[in-house]
């Protein structure tokens, strides 16, 4: 078992967030910050070398502000640069380790280790989820767990940190790691989960909507389970976690739903809180609220809450920066995501001044405290979208108009993105659905989502290109609808890629 923290244990820590304001959590942001920078610089090889290269004397670096002058790290400027044991600290791999791989999405993976003390972190995230369950049914409680259990940092992770919750607290809860497998899954909540008082289901957020789709088609009551649902590795919509919530029969999906902001490079970073999910459902119902909050109009941020006991970020140039430990650890490092960051104290004043009572709609809710921990918001990656004359087309767009039930029937919500060019080379973006089992697409049915596509097309891309085209040009669009996980775009058990790069 991980060692408790060398400041707090478990239980003072998720007293600490309930507790405390946001001057403390500034303050330990500050102190942690540029306590794992001097460390680093002194006991790893490779980013006492980068700091000499950018000459850098970490002995002047005394406060954020200065610590804000230091370059930023990546992969592309650091890690493929050192040998893999002087990233680490101490410049040695002479200690228990796991390798986890990142999934290459955005270039060549890499593999990143970690010790048991990035799983007790995850492990005080999961107690906190636990313990907010607005079922207060005492257990016990079945964690299914429906990440991939291979290289990727998802399954182990989560188990190790289930796992670690409950031991540390007695708690009666039992796991099983199906993974992608669906066949176990189902078979899990039909001949497991009847004998719990309440089951959590994990996974990336287009395989449990597959889940839960499929397991009504098989007749399984997932209203009788006090379903409760765990996912990372993507953004999803407020509409998105509406139709979740309504095919599982969620409580409270303040609650009971978690969208957890995480990477292979150093684990869960930051989470949904009740507190996160409610500003973010704020921001939604007001545009000018959403503005002064995330500054862009046009896409969906995820908006997570994060603890300056185990990490820190910043935002440069509309970037996210991360700062924490892990066997390697990572410095004012840009993983590759747009956002920005706030205290609670900045969000609850807008709200104030746009007459939105943060406690009365706390209480509406159902939530037993608003938590002060600092926010992070991030975008989808630029790299995750296309163009199309022009315009920027981010997946969000079309997810939110196939999440609709019209279309929920017929097809299973995957898709992928491509910007391709006819023989007269005009561009056009091709869209290539997945049906759900079994099912057709009518004529009429196709018809329709193509016109709610090129609606929301014109109401919602940006970039320099003219919206109108989309109305005036609906050969602009071309559908195409493949059988349930097939091969070419839908092949299952890896994460779906939702654009598909053209040369």
């Amino acid at each position: 078992m991980a060692k408790e923290s060398p400041d707090f244990s478990a239980a003072q820590i998720l007293k600490l967030i309930e507790d405390k304001d946001s001057s403390f959590w500034a303050k330990k942001r500050e102190e942690k910050a540029l306590l794992l920078f001097h460390s680093a610089a002194q006991r790893v090889p490779a980013y006492g070398d980068f700091l000499k290269k950018n000459k850098i004397n970490h002995g002047k670096i005394k406060t954020l502000k200065d610590f804000a002058l230091v370059p930023s790290t990546s992969k592309k400027n650091y890690l493929v640069h050192y040998p893999l044991e002087e990233l680490c600290w101490d410049g040695t791999l002479k200690k228990p380790l796991i390798f986890t791989s990142t999934s290459g999405s955005t270039g060549a993976p890499f593999y990143f280790p970690r010790s048991e003390r990035l799983d007790w972190e995850y492990s005080v995230l999961v107690e906190m989820f636990l313990r907010n369950s607005s079922y207060s049914s005492g257990g016990p409680v079945l964690v299914i767990i429906g990440f991939g259990m291979g290289v990727w940092i998802g399954g182990l992770i989560t188990y190790k940190a289930f796992e670690m919750a409950a031991a540390r607290n007695n708690l009666p809860v039992s796991i099983i790691t199906p993974g992608i497998n669906k066949q176990e899954i189902f078979h899990a909540l039909r001949e497991l989960a009847p004998h719990y008082k309440e089951t959590i289901f994990i996974g990336y957020p287009p395989f449990v909507k597959d889940i839960l789709d499929e397991a009504i088609e098989q007749g399984i009551n997932l209203k009788k389970m006090k379903l409760r649902i765990l996912s990372a590795a993507e953004a999803y919509t407020e509409k998105f976690r509406d139709h979740i919530a309504k095919k599982g029969g969620i409580k409270n999906l303040h609650r009971d739903m978690l969208n957890i902001y995480g990477t292979a490079d150093i684990g869960a970073m930051a989470w949904e809180t009740p507190t996160s999910i409610l500003i973010r459902r704020i921001a939604m119902e007001k545009k000018t609220v959403f503005k002064e909050v995330f500054s862009a109009i046009h896409k969906t941020p995820t908006l997570a809450q994060y603890n300056p006991l185990f990490i820190s970020f910043e935002e440069s140039n509309g970037e996210v920066l991360l700062t924490g430990n892990n066997s390697i650890p990572l410095v004012r490092y840009a993983v590759g995501d747009h956002g920005g960051v706030f205290g609670y104290d900045e969000v609850s004043n807008i709200m104030k001044n746009h007459k939105i009572d943060l406690f009365s709609r706390a209480k509406r809710a159902s939530l037993p405290y608003l938590s002060k921990l600092p926010f992070v918001y991030v975008y989808e990656r630029t790299d995750f979208a296309v163009k199309l004359h022009l315009r920027d087309i981010y997946p969000e767009i079309i997810r939110d108009v196939v999440i609709n039930k019209r279309f929920s029937s017929v097809l299973t919500g995957k898709f992928t993105l491509a910007t391709k060019y006819d023989k007269d080379h005009n561009q056009y973006l091709e869209l290539n659905f997945e049906l759900a089992n079994g099912s057709k697409i009518r004529p009429a049915e196709k018809k329709e989502l193509n016109k709610k596509i090129l609606e929301a097309l014109h109401r919602k891309t940006t970039g320099p290109g003219n919206p109108n085209e989309f109305i005036r040009r609906p050969g602009l669009i071309k559908t195409v609808f493949w059988p349930t996980g097939d091969a070419r775009y839908f092949r299952p058990g890896i994460k779906q890629k939702w654009v598909q790069k053209t040369a």
